[in-house]
């Protein structure tokens, strides 16, 4: 029978092959949701109780495994379950219910969310609460540390004043969608994700792990590609975009 270290060495293998695979399939087919919902892929549910369902997955995944490893009320292991929690507690119980309108989503978007979420948080609060060879003692010293917290932090700050000018927007317009101005937005088209890459950089910067830089590798795997679509919606529905914006990386991509 494999071991647990088995086990996870060749799901973390296949887990960046997959995240190649999305990228690639991702490029040419539009994830169905949100502006790019379109018939075809299956029964939905309400969009707000979708992203409960996938985000609270994995606030409940990466806890358990944090109650489960070793010493979980001991300082380091507490801040590391706050800092993930930070973002996903808004993500599944907040913004949620921030969103205006009665939009909905594939259910197939919706397991396979929380499909991904079960995974992650794996691989996550495993390592960083059991498998870690590192003592959480050692962690209070290292100067990646220190750097990933500031870039998690402020890759938070901008995600959430993105979708804070997005929701005001939409305040303003109703259900229709427009052209969001102001901020980075002067920049990029799609500042909330670029938000949110720097926020899981700076997790596989401060964890230091395989699985951490696997997030990441996910999370641009999914976002690169949703940006890019998004900019190019954005050319097609308004006519009067900005031509210098770019769609995720200020004057590069």
């Amino acid at each position: 029978m494999i071991d647990e270290s088995a086990f996870f060495h060749w799901l973390l293998i296949g887990w960046f092959v997959l995240s190649a695979v999305s990228f690639f399939l991702l490029l040419f087919i539009p994830a169905p949701y949100g502006r790019h919902l379109r018939p075809g892929w299956g029964p939905r549910i309400s969009a707000r109780a979708g992203w409960v369902m996938m985000e609270s997955t994995v606030v409940l995944v990466f806890g358990a495994f944090w109650l489960l490893g070793r010493n979980p009320f001991s300082a380091m292991p507490l801040l590391l379950l706050l800092i993930w929690q930070s973002h996903y507690f808004y993500r599944a119980f907040v913004f949620p219910f921030r969103m205006r309108g009665s939009g909905s989503m594939p259910l197939f978007i919706v397991l396979s969310g929380m499909l991904f979420n079960v995974v992650n948080g794996y691989l996550n609060g495993r390592w960083l609460f059991t498998l870690a060879e590192r003592d959480h003692g050692q962690w209070w010293g290292d100067p990646r540390f220190a750097i990933g917290l500031l870039l998690f932090f402020a890759g938070m700050v901008i995600n959430h004043r993105a979708d804070g000018r997005l929701r005001r927007l939409r305040q303003r317009n109703g259900d229709r969608y427009g052209i969001p101005r102001g901020g980075l937005f002067k920049l990029i088209s799609c500042p909330n994700y670029f938000g949110e890459i720097i926020e899981w950089a700076g997790w596989a910067v401060l964890t230091w792990s395989l699985p951490g830089l696997a997030f990441l590798v996910w999370t641009a795997a999914n976002l690169v590609p949703r940006a890019l679509h998004h900019h190019r919606w954005y050319r097609e529905t308004f006519p009067g975009y900005p031509a210098e914006r770019k769609a995720l990386i200020p004057w590069l991509l």
